[in-house]
Formats: C-alpha cells, sequence, structure tokens
C-alpha cells in the first residue's frame, strides 16, 4: 500500500466529523432594500393585551383601522418629548 493516499477515517468520530464538516459555500448577496409606497400599509404581528385587542374589536369592523389612528396620534406627542421609535417602552409611553 501507497503512503501518499489520504487515509480514510477509522472510527465512528472522525466518519460523523467528515460527514458534518461546514460546506464552502460564498456568502449570500445582499438583499435589496425594498422601495417604500407612501400610505401603503405593511401586514405585522402586533401583541397587545387582550383587553386592548377586546376594546378596538367591540367596536365592529374597521377595528384595525382604529389601532392604526390611535398609534398615529401617539407619534406627534413621543417625538414631541424626543423620543425616538427604539426607545419607546413600558415607562414612557404616558
Amino acid at each position: 500500500m501507497s503512503n501518499d493516499r489520504t487515509r480514510r477515517p477509522t472510527s465512528a468520530r472522525d466518519k460523523a466529523e467528515a460527514l458534518f464538516a461546514a460546506p464552502k459555500v460564498a456568502p449570500p448577496t445582499p438583499i435589496a432594500k425594498r422601495t417604500v409606497l407612501p400610505g401603503a400599509k405593511e401586514m405585522v404581528t402586533l401583541r397587545i393585551d387582550s383587553e386592548v385587542l377586546a376594546h378596538f374589536q367591540d367596536g365592529g369592523p374597521g377595528w384595525q383601522d382604529r389601532i392604526n389612528d390611535a398609534l398615529r396620534k401617539a407619534m406627534p406627542a413621543a417625538l414631541d418629548e424626543g423620543l425616538r421609535p427604539n426607545e419607546f417602552n413600558s415607562s414612557n409611553d404616558g
């Protein structure tokens, strides 16, 4: 047998390591930033208290628009206090 041949893995661990070695892949191409359309609405998942949700849903159809309107009204007040969106939390929600 020639000594210049690569040895095969002999232990189970070596075989497993060979199977699960990290594949060599090119880095993903960056995703182009989406264009934001003025006035367009975006679907999101939002966790709010069940009492708050019930309050808006009790008014019938259009509850999502009412929540949007309430959030829009809260925006200028928060901006007047000098808060940026990433600084909002339960201690400063007024």
